[in-house]
């Protein structure tokens, strides 16, 4: 199908955006990558008066340290994340990740601000921002806010960016020397996730210091594994210690059943992938 008809403005700064939008009102549509924007367009699912592309918003990308930070511009593209050594250094776990989404012509033009705000439970990237703790900030007319990730995911393809807002920074705790692993189910190659498992974990003389794990596609958003993380907490890092925990996946889940895979099916799977990912994370072979 063919988009319906929409006046297009492309802002070369964040604040000029802003003011875009503000003037468009809530018929307004941010254009980021456009992986997700456009085959919504082409659907008729949205039919936006106005569409505001950041692309010449040079200040909404890029990757830095800032402090015990790591902060990553919203429109910063999947491919740039995956080959940042800063990335790979402090947030190995969104590395990993990124590299499972799509395929390599998606990465170069989608972004991670475009991927974030889409909020599709069976898209991959929440889980690790949600899992490393990220903050997320918001920029409007009057000023910014920032919004931790566990707040920011509300509900299905809902955020907590409300109208006129942008995503500007994705910013990270950094989680330099931890073990990572992102295990992620699919039905062909380049799909969406039936169930995902990003873990993070932090050894301290073979015990499990510390443990993140959140899961994809188990629930309307992306959800942490608080039953899993509290049982790996103080134990050693053995296979018989991470089975015992990832048994609890599913607790305080809400799979849904679709065409991919009923909700008994997606529990099993979160057991499963989450027991792998642990393991891997720990260098549990």
């Amino acid at each position: 199908m063919i988009p319906g008809s929409f006046d297009y403005v492309a802002p070369t700064t964040v604040a000029e955006a802003l003011q875009v939008l503000a003037a468009g009102g809530e018929d307004a549509k941010v254009l980021g990558g456009g992986q997700s924007l456009m085959p919504v367009l082409r659907l008729r699912m949205a039919a936006p008066t106005l569409v505001v592309d950041l692309n010449k918003v040079a200040e909404l990308r890029g990757i830095a340290v800032e402090g015990d930070e790591l902060v990553i511009g919203a429109m910063t593209t999947h491919h740039d994340v995956l080959h940042s050594p800063l990335v790979a250094e402090h947030a190995a776990l969104l590395a990993l990740t990124t590299a499972t989404v799509a395929d390599p012509q998606i990465r170069h033009r989608g972004t991670l601000g475009g991927a974030l705000v889409h909020a599709d439970p069976a898209g991959d990237l929440g889980a690790p921002v949600l899992a490393l703790d990220a903050s997320l900030v918001l920029a409007s007319p009057t000023g910014t806010r920032t919004v931790a990730a566990a707040d920011f995911f509300q509900d299905l393809f809902t955020t907590a960016v409300q109208p006129g807002e942008l995503l500007t920074q994705v910013r990270l705790p950094r989680h330099t020397g931890w073990g990572a692993r992102y295990e992620k189910f699919q039905r062909v190659a380049q799909a969406w996730s039936v169930v995902a498992v990003a873990a993070a974990v932090r050894l301290e003389g073979g015990t499990i210091a510390q443990a993140k794990v959140a899961l994809t596609n188990m629930a309307s958003t992306p959800v942490r594994a608080a039953a899993v993380e509290a049982a790996l907490l103080g134990q050693p890092a053995t296979a018989e210690s991470v089975r015992a925990a990832a048994a609890q996946a599913g607790v305080g889940t809400s799979p849904g059943s679709d065409v991919g895979a009923d909700a008994a099916y997606r529990t099993h799977l979160a057991g499963v992938l989450t027991r792998r990912a642990v393991s891997a994370a720990a260098g549990i072979s």
